[in-house]
């Protein structure tokens, strides 16, 4: 394999190993870091700010193989500049003739790289237990699966239809240099992008970003204008805009969460999009969702979850998650979908969801649920989406209607 020529500028290779040393040793959140270094330097352009957060996420994304290629976990600086350097040179590139880069030999490197390539989960570059973990849940698909989770995510637009539609939406991108294509009437693929939060479609409330899986939730739970709409795992709001959108602003929609500053990201977000349904509401004890037992003809529970569905977008995850977590994760969602599925009037539909693709997060908890539950919910539906089925984030999404009251 031929090295090809490739042209690097230290300062931005520093600004990389520092916001590195953030994820990594301080447990930052990947997106918040580079989010924070892009803001730190407004002279760097858009080709700069492109190689920090590309360069950003895929040493995240490669880290085990990355240091099991150099024959240790990075401790200081330099080990950091290895791990870039190795990255380089897996990906066809050449090192330029640095001080930072002497020692490492590229035959060597390609040497070692094929030799490990052998193993599954430093290929993949994955914890041991998750390894072990997707193989018992998923079998056979999880090699694949876990190759498809390694891969760049796309980014997908939901287009607000109570303010444009997905034609004039494209028509705007092209004078902004943004080219974008059609997946259907309210979703777009980006193709070739700069800053979206910057035009003037996302500032007048046009668009929002998010995944076509997470799109088909709101469509699943069945809404109608005039609705009594519960989202009582909202987070930033994304399916209660939604939502929102598919009821033609017409009805009542309570999005609910137990971190108040995620409820005060919607209202932002509400405003922009020109939504006035969504009511918020911190839940702050139980008596929040006591108050409206029996009174709510749709319910979504986006419920807490190991995020395996999206770890192309959220590649640190692999590496802060912990099985205990995970156990853990797997007790509070089946304690949301008994309390909280109180609040669905007989005849109500819900929709219990995930951005995970552990049958133990999913299926089974639903199962669990119904089994308890016996003749007072039956499931409507379901839908298991794996990463490498359409090309989009792992998701699932399950339908229940509420026949009778409890007894």
């Amino acid at each position: 394999m031929e090295a090809k020529p490739n042209r690097l500028y230290p300062n931005l290779i520093r600004a990389v190993i520092e916001a590195l040393q953030q994820v990594f040793n301080k447990d930052f959140y990947v997106s918040k870091v580079i989010e924070r270094t892009l803001k730190s330097n407004p002279k760097w352009g858009s080709r700069d700010r492109a190689f920090i957060a590309e360069s950003i996420y895929e040493v995240v994304r490669w880290y085990r193989l990355l240091y099991e290629i150099d024959g240790q976990p990075p401790v200081k600086d330099q080990d950091w500049w290895r791990l870039f350097g190795i990255l380089q040179i897996i990906n066809g590139k050449m090192l330029p003739e640095w001080k930072e880069f002497q020692g490492i030999d590229n035959h060597q490197v390609i040497l070692k790289y094929e030799d490990l390539k052998q193993v599954r989960k430093i290929k993949e570059s994955i914890p041991d237990w998750l390894d072990e973990l997707g193989s018992k849940e998923l079998g056979t698909v999880w090699p694949e699966t876990l190759e498809t989770l390694n891969q760049q995510a796309s980014v997908i637009l939901r287009v607000n239809r109570l303010k444009t539609d997905a034609k004039q939406l494209q028509n705007a991108f092209k004078s902004a240099d943004i080219e974008v294509e059609l997946i259907n009437e309210e979703a777009l693929r980006v193709t070739r992008r700069k800053n979206l939060f910057a035009t003037t479609p996302f500032k007048q409330g046009w668009f929002e970003v998010q995944d076509y899986s997470s799109q088909q939730v709101a469509h699943y739970l069945d809404v109608a204008p005039g609705m009594r709409v519960v989202d009582a795992c909202a987070g930033g709001g994304g399916k209660s805009l939604h939502l929102a959108t598919l009821m033609e602003n017409k009805g009542q929609i309570i999005a609910m969460d137990t971190e108040s500053w995620k409820l005060d990201e919607l209202r932002r977000r509400a405003r922009r999009n020109g939504i006035h349904i969504i009511e918020t509401r911190p839940i702050t004890s139980t008596k929040v969702i006591k108050r409206l037992a029996n009174s709510v003809d749709r319910l979504l529970l986006d419920v807490p979850c190991s995020g395996l569905g999206v770890l192309r977008r959220n590649p640190d995850a692999k590496w802060k998650l912990q099985p205990e977590f995970i156990e853990r994760l797997r007790s509070t969602q089946q304690q949301i979908l008994q309390s909280y599925s109180r609040m669905l009037k007989p005849g109500g539909k819900m929709v219990y969801a995930t951005c995970s693709i552990l049958p133990s997060e999913n299926g089974a908890q639903v199962a669990q649920f119904l089994k308890d539950k016996k003749d007072e919910f039956q499931l409507l539906k379901e839908n298991s989406i794996l990463p490498q089925d359409e090309g989009n984030d792992g998701f699932y999404m399950a339908l229940l209607e509420r026949v009778s009251t409890s007894r």
